[in-house]
Parts: C-alpha cells; structure tokens; sequence
C-alpha cells in the first residue's frame, strides 16, 4: 500500500486508476488490528490500488470526505466515489471484503 504524500498525489491517484484510499493514524489501535489483512485484500483485488491517507497529516482531506473515523476506506472508480465503508468502529476482514465485493461489481 502507497502512502499518499500530497493532496495533489491522492487526486491524481484518484483520476487516473481505481483507488481504495484507507484513512488511518499510527496512533489508532483499530488500524493496527487490520494492518497485516490489508496485503492480503490487495492481493485479492488487483483492480483497485490501495493507498493510505494518514488523518493527522490530511485532516483537511477527512473533512473534505467526511471521514470522521478510522480506519475508513474510500473506493474510486473513474475519478468518482464508487462507496464507502467509513466509521469510528474496529473494521473485521469479513467486512472489509464484503465492501470490496459490493464496490468491485
């Protein structure tokens, strides 16, 4: 998973492929619970590139999308969001995938 550097890097990513953008924080034990699914996910859906948007470095982009808790996950397609799987609550493999379904369709 790419780590977003910039707005302009995320925008780019969005507009030019399919994105999974997982918002997250170092400090979040939620996100940490998830981390070592998350290779696993990406190698299942290859269509998509997933890429993770650190919330304390890019609180403005989590106003932007309303995400007002993490770990969250966006999906683009074509430039537009195509869902969303976004909360404060601790996020299993089970549902993470089941988003992935709903939004690879």
């Amino acid at each position: 998973m790419k780590t977003i550097e910039s707005k302009n890097q995320l925008n780019d990513f969005i507009h030019n492929q399919n994105v999974i953008a997982v918002f997250s924080a170092d400090w979040c034990p939620d996100c940490r619970v998830i981390e070592p699914i998350i290779p696993e996910i990406e190698k299942a859906y290859p269509d998509f590139s997933f890429v993770e948007v650190d919330r304390d470095q890019f609180i403005d982009l989590c106003q932007e999308y309303d995400v007002f808790g993490i770990p969250s996950f966006i999906a683009f397609k074509d430039g537009s969001e195509a869902g969303r799987f976004v909360s404060k609550d601790r996020k299993t493999k089970e549902e993470i995938t089941a988003f992935m379904e709903e939004v690879s369709g």
